[in-house]
């Protein structure tokens, strides 16, 4: 029997997963399944997977589904009281399994947030998140704002995720943000371990830096949280600051979009939808730490002309 299900989509992880599956088989903690779903890969990533000779790892192969469907496929495969999601080009120190089960078992708690670090090509940097004693969203709403909502540095009690029903979007990009936003909302009690436990791998091309059209799933996925979220007075003020801090963030992002006028077009509706839900987003409670980016991110104009500087000194605009 495991205690812990890990999940791992993989699709044309021919570089990453080999580093990924290492990490996860010499987990100091052993009663661990590892459900490793190939989302259609076209690359080298099905051998690679079934060169590990582990009886812990199931291997699952589907047509390319997108990452939401793979990741539900995951937890309906899963068969543990605990569940954790791994990227196939992230890896865990050896110890996390092990720090993160004993945290969510011993003070019977519902969800384990970790710190983690970023791993740049040539350097790793520590990211560590708001501390916090065991608690939840309502006594913390800020909560919400200020961990990351990606399912990654977690570890979740499966009841949590399969008896509230909640799911990946399998429809939008940027699929992470309500799927973790409503398992906070549902859970009864949040710990937190103040130790680096993932190493979140940044890559110069990626799906988070490359943009198309697909960028403007971003106010959706917003919109999704909002919508839940809108008859909960306690986390408003959270709401808002998540609301500005991710929108006003990508549309920095455009900078490196493909194509100049879906950035201006994406700059131009994430102010019109900022105007319309949070009417204050220029006051500096929403920019605290951020400097001269701050002053550029609530002013439209000022990000229109820093992407258009960027653009000019980089060449890469069409």
């Amino acid at each position: 029997m495991s205690d812990i299900s890990i999940i791992v989509p993989a699709y044309n992880a021919e570089k990453y997963i080999k580093t990924c599956l290492e990490s996860l088989v010499n987990q100091t903690k052993k009663e661990i399944e590892i459900i490793v779903v190939n989302d259609g890969s076209t690359d080298k990533t099905e051998k690679i997977i079934k060169s590990f000779k582990d009886d812990r790892i199931k291997y699952y192969k589907n047509t390319n589904h997108g990452i939401g469907y793979t990741r539900n496929f995951g937890i309906d495969k899963s068969n543990s009281d605990y569940i954790m999601f791994v990227d196939s080009d992230d890896y865990l120190r050896k110890d996390a399994c092990e720090l993160l089960y004993d945290k969510i078992t011993n003070e019977y708690l519902d969800l384990v947030i970790c710190d983690f670090y970023r791993v740049y090509d040539t350097e790793v940097e520590e990211d560590r998140l708001m501390s916090f004693k065991n608690t939840n969203l309502r006594d913390t709403p800020n909560l919400l704002s200020d961990i990351n909502l990606s399912p990654w540095n977690k570890i979740y009690k499966s009841s949590l995720i399969k008896d509230n029903d909640i799911r990946f979007n399998e429809e939008l990009k940027y699929e992470d943000t309500p799927f973790v936003a409503t398992v906070l909302d549902k859970a009864k009690l949040i710990g937190k371990i103040d130790e680096c436990l993932n190493y979140y791998v940044i890559h110069e091309v990626s799906e988070t830096t490359v943009r198309d059209r697909r960028c403007f799933d971003i106010i959706q996925i917003i919109d999704l949280v909002r919508d839940y979220y809108r008859d909960k007075d306690y986390v408003k003020e959270s709401l808002d600051q998540l609301t500005v801090r991710t929108l006003t963030n990508y549309t920095i992002q455009q900078r490196v979009q493909v194509d100049k006028k879906v950035g201006k077009e994406f700059v131009s509706k994430v102010f019109n939808y900022l105007q319309v839900n949070v009417p204050d987003y220029k006051d500096k409670k929403y920019y605290k730490d951020r400097g001269i980016r701050g002053i550029i991110e609530k002013n439209k104009l000022l990000t229109n002309i820093y992407i258009s500087l960027y653009r000019l000194k980089n060449r890469g605009s069409k």
